[in-house]
């Protein structure tokens, strides 16, 4: 019984191929059909270009020990109202996480006015105006970020800590320029970030001195002012407060998509597929 099975299933095998073959020229004109459409669609499709660049999240220059330290004060001293200047996190993950934010690309976008270019096909260059009447139809700054985080990646190494930003876009040098000026804009806004943080607390650090009489807490707030004023002078000195450029964006000169390659081949397997499937139904119901 089971020959029988196996013979059947061999002759069934055979009659597939069979029709196949009879209709060979048919599946590969269908298939070159395909392929002619696909390359045509490829060419016709408007070319993107990714920039990339490499980041290293800067160190956080000794900012877990200055929390220990302040912690370890505030408590051997009594001096409670200087606890809350040991809470924070790593430096890394919010660098990170400023990166992505909604808050810096909106600011980016507002800045270098990269409205129009977003939504070009909406914006009259030479009135300098939207083409469109109704405001609600008008590009606004949330619908700008919404478009923009589409065309900005970011990927995150766990274990190198390494960090990599990609923009992709419709022209090579906007692409490079959009991504190392976000990373320009991350920097400058976390360094003046703690550079006011710092001062507040130097200011508040100064005021809670004159406030204790006891010699031993006025020696511990001097000990977390050194500290504060060490992270002011870091954060002033240093452009890249918050990341390091390792690799920056470059304007390609190779289109990231369409992939001419890619398309041909996909457009060659579908119309053999589609060519071969039509003449197996065709054939199917004549029998």
């Amino acid at each position: 019984m089971a020959n029988n099975d196996r013979l059947q299933d061999e002759i069934t095998l055979r009659q597939l191929f069979a029709s196949l073959w009879r209709s060979k020229w048919l599946i590969v004109f269908i298939s070159l059909a395909s392929v002619a459409l696909g390359t045509t669609a490829a060419l016709l499709i408007p070319k993107t270009y990714r920039a990339t660049a490499i980041l290293a999240p800067s160190s956080d220059t000794g900012t877990d020990g200055q929390l220990s330290t302040i912690g370890s004060l505030a408590s051997q001293f009594g001096l409670s109202s200087l606890a809350g200047l040991g809470a924070g996190g790593s430096k890394s993950a919010e660098s990170a996480a400023v990166l992505e934010s909604r808050a810096l690309t909106q600011r980016y976008i507002k800045d270098n006015g990269l409205l129009p270019v977003l939504f070009s096909k909406l914006w009259d260059a030479k009135a300098n105006r939207w083409k469109v009447e109704s405001p609600n139809k008008v590009p606004t700054l949330w619908k700008g970020v919404e478009r923009f985080q589409k065309l900005r990646g970011v990927r995150s190494d766990t274990r190198t800590g390494i960090v990599t930003l990609t923009v992709t876009w419709t022209d090579a040098k906007p692409a490079a320029l959009w991504a190392n000026g976000l990373v320009a804009l991350v920097n400058e806004s976390l360094r003046s970030k703690a550079i006011e943080e710092s001062e507040r607390n130097i200011a508040y650090l100064k005021d809670q001195a004159e406030q204790t009489a006891a010699v031993e807490g006025r020696q511990a707030i001097y000990k977390v002012l050194e500290n504060e004023l060490n992270k002011v002078m870091l954060a002033r000195g240093r452009a890249e407060y918050a990341f390091k450029v390792l690799d920056p964006a470059v304007a390609p000169e190779k289109a990231y998509a369409p992939r001419l390659l890619v398309w041909i081949i996909a457009s060659f397997a579908a119309g053999a597929f589609f060519a071969s499937l039509l003449v197996l139904i065709r054939d199917s119901l004549r029998s």
